[in-house]
């Protein structure tokens, strides 16, 4: 009848990374069950998709083009919004030339949607961000309306970019909910719902909560937590500072219109010297308006850095959904934990701590042992539920574990070569940007030369 107390120490040690096997294993079962196309009615976990939709590898998918629009709201007001229309073309076809597979229209609220449910059915991924709903991080000539037609083209293409994202990640091009985002424009909206994603999200009151209360965090996924913290901080500063420096850029630029304008006037009034400054003058002007598609470029690469900015929030995402998990283990073995110590206490006597119940045996009695044995009986039957419960949390726990490192290691990887990338072309921007500002000096010094 005596029970040995738990180590609880032991139970709650993070799962040591074991070497990792392939993220989706396990998913080739459902494929032949998918091939008989995507009308089926299963569950999102068995939303996998490779014989019948191989085309995701072989497909081009676009955000072609952006409309705005008119209609009516959730509260029936009428409201402007833009819609994307989403093209999917064939790249490999059995005539030779690429064809037209799927075009229809979505607005950012669907994307968001598709989103929102991709984050709660794949926990462990580190899910592609969308671009900014609102225009963050502008310099003063830049419109942080939301109808500009610029950001809304700019966003276009984030939105394209984060659909490629998915269609390439090995695990969400998979989707079966992703796939009819591309495919079926009618109900797509209550195909998802039905899915009933909404009531599976974890609610960020009991998030918190875990945040504030777990005791024996893993220490990987507190410094994960704290690199991304750190990346979003260093990423804000550096698009302040890039903002900061295109309205001083633009300021210098524009300025140099005035040497066009006053080497015009001047040459009006020279007869030797005139051709000379009227040339120089206009190199000025070229000078001075090139910098509108200099900064149309540099916002290329600052959205470039804005994806990573909320890929920061994507990683917390992963970290606080392993301080539920583990805090929701430590909670099954602090009870297992209570319901062995009241087994031994009622087998053998004796009560360690103080407690209602033995304050009531002491004022009324001791129970019959009739009664002992039946409760005694019903927390052995608590007991071997408990540890049942707290093994299969262990086993979610590491395989969350698992899953989850495997595909940060990817998002590292894909991380430190996109950025790598943005960096460098950016840095060579700006030295064709000085070289054309050299240029422009140095067909200004020949004209001067002329004179």
């Amino acid at each position: 009848m005596e029970q040995e107390s738990p180590d609880l120490e032991q139970l709650l040690q993070p799962a040591p990374l074991e070497p990792l096997g392939h993220p989706d294993a396990g998913l080739e079962a459902v494929v032949s069950e998918e091939s008989e196309g995507a009308r089926g009615e299963e569950g999102p976990g068995d939303s996998t998709m490779t014989e019948n939709n191989f085309w995701l590898k072989k497909i081009e998918i676009s955000v072609s083009e952006a409309e705005k629009r008119t209609g009516r709201n959730a509260m029936n007001m009428q409201e402007t919004y833009t819609a994307y229309l989403i093209e999917t073309r064939s790249v490999e076809h059995i005539d030779g030339p690429s064809v037209l597979t799927d075009s229809l229209w979505r607005r950012y609220s669907e994307f968001e949607l598709l989103r929102n449910y991709l984050l709660v059915y794949y926990p462990h991924i580190v899910v592609p961000p969308l671009p900014e709903k609102r225009a963050e991080f502008v310099w003063h000539k830049l419109s942080a309306d939301n109808m500009d037609p610029d950001f809304v083209e700019r966003r276009r293409i984030g939105l394209e970019n984060f659909l490629l994202r998915v269609a390439s990640h090995p695990i969400l091009c998979r989707d079966k909910i992703f796939y009819l985002f591309l495919t079926q424009e009618g109900n797509w909206k209550e195909i998802v719902n039905e899915t009933g994603f909404q009531l599976k999200a974890d609610s960020r009151l009991k998030a918190l909560n875990a945040t504030f209360r777990v005791k024996n965090p893993d220490k990987r996924f507190t410094e994960l937590k704290h690199y991304s913290d750190e990346l979003q901080s260093v990423i804000s500063h550096l698009l302040r500072v890039r903002a900061r420096v295109a309205d001083r850029l633009y300021g210098v630029y524009k300025v140099h219109g005035n040497y066009g304008r006053v080497f015009s006037e001047w040459s009006a009034i020279e007869k030797e010297m005139g051709d000379g400054l009227q040339s120089a003058g206009h190199h000025m002007d070229v000078y001075a308006s090139s910098i509108d598609d200099i900064l149309e470029d540099e916002e290329h690469y600052a959205d470039q850095l804005k994806e990573y900015l909320f890929y920061a929030e994507a990683l917390r995402a992963v970290c606080r959904k392993h301080e539920l998990m583990q805090y929701d283990l430590e909670m099954v073995a602090q009870d297992l934990a209570s319901k062995k110590q009241q087994c031994e206490e009622l087998a053998t006597g004796t009560v360690r701590t103080f407690s209602l119940k033995g304050m009531t045996t002491k004022l009324f009695g001791q129970e019959t042992p009739e009664q002992r044995e039946a409760r005694i009986k019903v927390l052995e039957e608590q007991i071997s539920e408990g540890e049942q419960q707290l093994k299969s949390k262990n086993l979610e726990g590491r395989e969350f574990v698992k899953n989850a490192w495997a595909d940060i290691e990817r998002f590292k990887e894909q991380k430190n070569r996109d950025l790598k990338e943005a960096l460098i072309s950016y840095a060579v921007m700006q030295i064709s940007m000085c070289k054309k500002g050299i240029q422009v000096w140095t067909n200004a010094k020949e004209c001067f030369s002329k004179m």
